[in-house]
């Protein structure tokens, strides 16, 4: 069969036009391929400019300082000390668990270290040095230092840590730091908060938070794929928080703490001028560098779990009945309001009772004090008197004279957590109760029971207004900040807060003078106190823990300590021209006048005593 003869100029012009199609197909590839170069290159430089850096260039955050705290006087409360940590860089490790209990035969690594390490580790990065042990002391410091050859990837490292050099003295005031927890942190500035892992928790230390925190710094660092750091390319400090300056003096905190034998209660003194607080304890107390790095469950499960309530803030959260030491405050109320005056009598005969009743509201001292006016009512602690004090006295007019003194209200000191107490009043039973209110219930109100709770430092607050004439200032522990860098002081501006009507001077001067003859009388139930030196003008107070039958007789050696009266005092001095003011309370101590009051005279003696 003859084959077909081949039509050349055919073909060519087949091959022509498939190359010039190739052609075209090439050129408009290629002009989307420049036109999205020139997107990348031109409209998107910035955007990729960033992404590329970013690949290359880090932020650091580089943690301020944290500032320090000293007493009135400047001695360090709080600092910074450089520590030795031991340190494990897991990417250099080849058997963490393997190397940590090589670690335990030279150094004591407790199983709380462990998980905390554990705990670490699973937040950061594998070429980071997470801490396993701290405060190593100079000795571990060394065993180490032979064997270190052994270990790669384990070091000790120096680093600041937060330490209180009076330990528990203080600690309700001053508080703590600790580790920042989840919770914290998703609350906090996340760039202030950069690189830092303590926070304040408590007192003084979460108060100025924001003043002794300062601001954070960074570097700027060129950093390989895998995140390790190259060089530095730029570098800002970081700012030290501010130092804060307390209006707390050691020296009567100390006096204050022996003076309470061991007992639990509280103690709060401070400057009726000012409201400057100059002493502040609550007993028992804790060591708060136990917490700073994070307390091991053992002890913190003893702290919490103990009866004695070491964590609990008494002088600021702590709720009892002012007993006696209320007696200054409603009987000054009824002789403001006109009710009563200095000439005024009553007959104790040990008890009374209502008209028409049988229940006997009985007085402390059994066979009564006779015949009384308000100023035997005051140095003897009569209650009888102030039982019918209270017929012409309605719980309403009790308790609008009352919160001028601060009961009922928190006090507003710089310092969170704190309780307002409890004045009653009838609309406050009928809201909470849903009941009114009965004449028997205004009798024991009278003399400081019933519903009557106040926290020892409203108490303080309270006696400095008395002392003051009725001029109440806020109670506060800032005394000046400090600029670390200038040192540059800044005082706390003092702010009055309420002004006490006053009616009538004498009134008042009567009852002052009636609180100096409870310490300066032979008859005075803080006889005990008196002092030759300086004037104190004084009130003691015995409040019942539980209530007693109308046919029993309370007998201290016979029922647990926890059922007994708590002590209480309160007073000034000096009575011309008051510069200090004190609450005393301790639980379960039974006499004011023996138990409490000689605590108020320890810390007053050591006020004074520094006095040229």
């Amino acid at each position: 069969m003859r084959q077909a003869i081949k039509d050349h100029k055919k073909e060519a012009r087949l091959f022509n036009s498939r190359v010039l199609l190739g052609l075209i197909c090439v050129v408009i590839l290629l002009s989307l391929l420049i036109g999205r170069m020139v997107h990348l290159q031109l409209d998107n430089h910035d955007h990729f400019t960033t992404l590329s850096e970013k690949n290359r260039v880090r932020l650091l955050p580089e943690p301020p300082i944290r500032g320090l705290i000293f007493d009135r006087e400047g001695r360090i409360l709080a600092e910074n000390m450089p520590t030795y940590t031991l340190v494990i860089v897991p990417e250099l490790v080849e058997d963490i668990e393997n190397t940590i209990a090589s670690l335990a035969e030279i150094v004591e690594i407790s199983e709380y270290d462990i998980n905390r390490f554990k705990k670490l580790r699973k937040r950061s990065r594998r070429f980071h040095s997470i801490p396993l042990r701290y405060r190593l002391s100079d000795e571990e410091v060394a065993r180490l230092a032979v064997d270190r050859y052994q270990f790669p990837g384990v070091d000790v490292e120096a680093r600041l840590m937060r330490h209180y050099p009076y330990d528990e003295l203080s600690v309700h005031a001053l508080g703590y730091v600790g580790r920042i927890n989840e919770r914290e942190l998703a609350q906090l500035d996340q760039a202030q908060y950069a690189g830092t892992n303590y926070i304040g928790k408590t007192g003084i230390e979460k108060a100025y938070e924001k003043l002794l925190h300062g601001e954070v710094g960074y570097k700027q660092v060129e950093t390989n794929s895998r995140g390790r750091i190259l060089r530095m390319l730029e570098y800002v400090p970081p700012v030290p928080g501010d130092s804060i300056h307390l209006t707390l003096d050691m020296d009567m905190q100390r006096a204050a703490k022996v003076a309470m034998k061991g007992e639990n209660g509280a103690v709060v003194a401070l400057d009726p001028r000012n409201g400057q607080v100059l002493a502040m304890i609550s007993t028992p107390e804790y060591n708060p560098n136990w917490f700073v790095n994070g307390i091991d469950t053992v002890r913190y499960n003893k702290l919490s779990q103990s009866q004695e309530r070491p964590l609990f803030n008494r002088f600021l959260q702590g709720k009892y009945p002012p007993g006696s030491t209320l007696k200054p405050f409603t009987g000054l109320g009824a002789m403001e309001l006109g009710l009563l005056d200095e000439h005024d009598h009553s007959n104790c005969h040990g008890w009374m009772t209502l008209p028409g009743g049988e229940r006997r509201y009985r007085d402390w001292k059994k066979q009564g004090h006779g015949r009384t006016n308000m100023e035997k009512a005051i140095i003897e602690s009569c209650d009888v008197y102030f039982y019918e004090l209270a017929m012409k006295m309605s719980i309403d007019q009790m308790y609008n004279f009352l919160i001028q003194f601060g009961f009922n209200q928190r006090t507003g000191i710089d310092l969170g957590g704190e309780s307002s107490g409890l004045t009653p009043s009838s609309e406050w039973k009928k809201r909470i109760k849903g009941e009114r209110w009965y004449l028997g219930e205004t009798l024991i109100s009278s003399i400081g029971q019933g519903f009557n709770l106040t926290t020892p430092l409203q108490l303080a607050v309270a006696t400095g207004t008395l002392a003051m004439a009725g001029k109440r200032m806020y109670p506060q522990l800032l005394l000046q900040t400090e600029d670390t860098l200038s040192g540059a002081l800044q005082p706390q501006t003092i702010k009055q807060s309420h002004q006490v009507t006053v009616n009538n001077p004498e009134n008042w001067a009567y009852m002052v003078e009636s609180m100096v003859k409870v310490v300066n009388s032979p008859r005075g139930t803080a006889h005990k106190i008196h002092s030759k030196t300086f004037t104190i003008a004084g009130k003691t107070g015995t409040a019942q823990v539980f209530g007693i039958a109308q046919d029993a007789e309370y007998d201290a050696d016979k029922i647990a300590k926890k059922l007994r009266d708590h002590a209480l005092f309160i007073g000034f001095a000096p009575v011309d021209n008051p510069e200090i003011a004190i609450a005393v309370i301790v639980e379960n101590g039974g006499s004011g006048g023996s138990v409490a009051a000689p605590v108020a005279r320890a810390v007053m003696d050591v006020y004074f005593g520094k006095k040229p």
